[in-house]
C-alpha cells in the first residue's frame, strides 16, 4: 500500500501572503482522493520529531534559537518566513513525516511525503523557506539506527540542494546528487558529490537525456541501499521561478524513470515533494499528483 505523509499543519499556519503556493499541500491529497487514485487508508499523520533526532543533523545552538524563537532579524529574513512557534512545529512534523516514509518505503518499496524537500536548511542556519532539512534528518536517522549503509540523495528540484550538500560534505555514507538550474537560487552554490548545472530554457530532451545517462551510472557505482528523491516540479516551463522549459509530460517521464530504476534495483525510495511555483495552481497540483499516480501505478 502506498503510504503518504500529510498533516494540515503543512499548509497552516503560514502568514497571509505566503499562502500561495503553500495551499498545494492541502490540494494534492484532496485531488488524489477525489479522483480515486488513493483512499484515506493511504494517508497518515506524522507526529512531532524528537529533539535528539534533530540534533543528529542540526547544531544544538541553531536548534535552540529556533525553538526559543531567537533567530536574529537577518537570520529570519534569510528563511523567507516570519518566525513563529507554529512554523517551527510545521518543520518538525514534516521531518518526522520523511522519517516515517523512509520506514514505510523499506516495507513497501516507496512512500511519499506531501511536503518536505527542505534542502536549503544547513547544519546551522535556514534559508529559502527551509528551517530543518527533512531528507538529511531522515538519512542520519537511518544511518544511526543501522537501517542503511549507503544512501543516495536524488535532488531534482530546480534549485541546488545546498543545505544537503553542506550537511553531508564529509560523510561518505551519503552521496548527494543535485541536478539544478545554473543561474537560479542559491546564487552561491555548495559542492554536492555530483552537481549537474542546467542552462536556462533546458527542454525535455536535454533534461531527460542527462538524467538517463547519469542515474544508472550513479546507482551502479555507489550501490546505495536507500534513496531519497526530491521531486520538485519547479522545473516546469510554466514555473515563474524555475527558468527551465521542461513540459509536464517531461516532468512525469522524469518521475517514471527514477521510480522504475529504483524498483528495478530493489532500492527503497522515500519521496519529498519540493518546490513548484507556476502561476496556475492547477499546473502545480497536476504535476505533483503525477508523481503520486506513478508511484501507485508502478509499485501497487
Amino acid at each position: 500500500m502506498l503510504k503518504i505523509a500529510f498533516d494540515s499543519i503543512y499548509a497552516h499556519p503560514l502568514p497571509e501572503g505566503h499562502r500561495f503556493p503553500m495551499i498545494k499541500y492541502e490540494l494534492i491529497p484532496e485531488q488524489l482522493l477525489h479522483e480515486g487514485s488513493i483512499n484515506t487508508l493511504n494517508l497518515f499523520n506524522p507526529t512531532a520529531l524528537d529533539e535528539s533526532t534533530i540534533l543528529l543533523t542540526h547544531d544544538q545552538e541553531y536548534w535552540k534559537k529556533l525553538k526559543t524563537l531567537s533567530l536574529t532579524p537577518a537570520e529570519v529574513r534569510r528563511t523567507g518566513f516570519p518566525l513563529s512557534e507554529e512554523l517551527v512545529r510545521r518543520e518538525v512534523v514534516i521531518a518526522k513525516g520523511t522519517i516515517d516514509c523512509a520506514l514505510f518505503a523499506m516495507k513497501y518499496g516507496v512512500a511519499m511525503n506531501v511536503a518536505g524537500g527542505t534542502h536549503h536548511a544547513f547544519t546551522n542556519k535556514g534559508e529559502g523557506f527551509c528551517l530543518l532539512n527533512d531528507i538529511a534528518i531522515a538519512a542520519n536517522y537511518l544511518l544511526t539506527k543501522y537501517l542503511a549503509k549507503k544512501i543516495l540523495v536524488i535532488d531534482l528540484d530546480v534549485h541546488q540542494g545546498n543545505g544537503t550538500a553542506e550537511i553531508f560534505q564529509n560523510n561518505s555514507s551519503v552521496f548527494t546528487f543535485s541536478m539544478h538550474g545554473k543561474s537560479n537560487f542559491p546564487y552561491k552554490k555548495e559542492r554536492s558529490d555530483l552537481d549537474i548545472e542546467l542552462p536556462d530554457k533546458t527542454n525535455d530532451t536535454l533534461y531527460l537525456g542527462l538524467l538517463k545517462e547519469t542515474l544508472p551510472r550513479l546507482i551502479q557505482h555507489q550501490e546505495p541501499d536507500f534513496i531519497f528523491y526530491l521531486s520538485g516540479v519547479d522545473i516546469l516551463e510554466t514555473d515563474k521561478l524555475g527558468k527551465l522549459a521542461v513540459s509536464k509530460s517531461g516532468c512525469k517521464e522524469r518521475d517514471r524513470f527514477v521510480f522504475e530504476y529504483c524498483k528495478k534495483n530493489n532500492i527503497p525510495v522515500a519521496v519529498s515533494m519540493g518546490g513548484g511555483y507556476s502561476p496556475k495552481i492547477t499546473d502545480i497540483i497536476d504535476a505533483h499528483c503525477n508523481t503520486f499516480r506513478l508511484a501507485n501505478e508502478l509499485y501497487f
